[in-house]
């Protein structure tokens, strides 16, 4: 017996702020919008969907849970382009970039495939 993960459920302030930051940075699309949350879904329907959901309250703390992001192309290249679409970056160590999306959830950006092809 198992579980699938059905959706990845973020709480926040502006569902289509972060729909749309997070449909950009995944390739993912829109599937719906209303006035209590959006749901973005990979077009390949291999990964999960991703919920966002109005609450009241703001981000307070450091997420328990993350996305480590691997790019296509170069770490470097994905942190500028995350730049263009809204996120920040929150601090780096040992390689990776910690970067926040447009209202304060932190993930991560490690290494892309180019910069692994250039270091074998």
């Amino acid at each position: 017996m198992k579980s699938v993960i059905r959706s990845l459920t973020f709480d926040c302030a502006n569902p289509t702020l972060l729909a749309e930051f997070w449909s950009k940075t995944l390739g993912y699309e829109i599937k719906d919008i209303d006035e209590e949350g959006a749901v973005v879904v990979d077009p390949t329907g291999q990964n999960s969907r991703l919920l966002f959901i109005i609450v009241p309250e703001g981000k307070t703390v450091k997420n328990r849970l993350h996305f480590d992001l691997t790019p296509d192309t170069t770490k470097q290249a994905e942190v500028e382009r995350l730049l263009g679409l809204g996120a920040k970056i929150f601090q780096t160590f040992d390689g990776w970039v910690v970067m926040q999306d447009p209202e304060g959830n932190e993930f991560c950006v490690e290494n892309g495939l180019e910069d692994k092809k250039a270091n074998s």
